[in-house]
């Protein structure tokens, strides 16, 4: 199956059901970790918020959810700089954290968000992402803790992700068609 946004072609790469499964075991995963404590968990707007929302549907110990919104993206490729839009506005100080990613790609964002946090010591600060590009990390994170799917380098776009501003409504997730160079 394909989709069309803009001026690109996507196949399909993850299906809802597929995304459902993982979720749960993260889901279950999370409860058996954080049993007696409170986590509160961060998710990093726009991408993640239909992997948060299906996440927290299978949480079901006690915790808090905010959120914080930076950018590094344009098109499909990171600007190489971290501009934060809305901020935390939680105190972090001995807290259990867990934050939602869509996907870590190159670590930037995430990098920067960690630097963030942990300036107001937590407790503890866990990465929770529902895809991971191990070949796109250009900055090392050492709290990744729980990662739903593994993938290539590749674009991708759906639930949650988008292509300049475009695709984030779609249930499954849709990779880049590759292009034929001209010759």
């Amino acid at each position: 199956m394909k989709v069309e946004i803009e001026d690109k072609e996507f196949q399909l790469m993850l299906e809802y059901d597929q995304i459902k499964k993982r979720t749960r075991l993260l889901g279950i995963q999370l409860n058996l970790e954080y049993e007696n404590k409170v986590p509160l968990f961060i998710g990093v707007l726009n991408g993640s918020f239909l992997f948060m929302a299906d996440l927290l549907k299978e949480i079901d110990i006690s915790c808090e959810v905010a959120f914080i919104r930076v950018a590094s993206y344009e098109g499909e490729s990171s600007t190489g700089k971290v501009k934060e839009v809305i901020g935390l506005d939680v105190d972090l100080k001995d807290r259990d954290i867990i934050l939602v990613e869509d996907i870590v790609d190159t670590g930037l964002t995430l990098n920067y968000i960690l630097e963030t946090v942990k300036k107001q010591e937590p407790a503890s600060v866990k990465v929770c992402t529902l895809l991971y590009k191990p070949s796109a990390i250009t900055h090392e994170i050492d709290d990744i803790s729980y990662v739903g799917f593994e993938i290539p380098n590749e674009f991708v776009v759906g639930y949650g992700l988008d292509y300049k501003g475009l695709g984030r409504n779609l249930k499954d997730i849709y990779r880049v068609c590759n292009v034929p160079s001209e010759t």
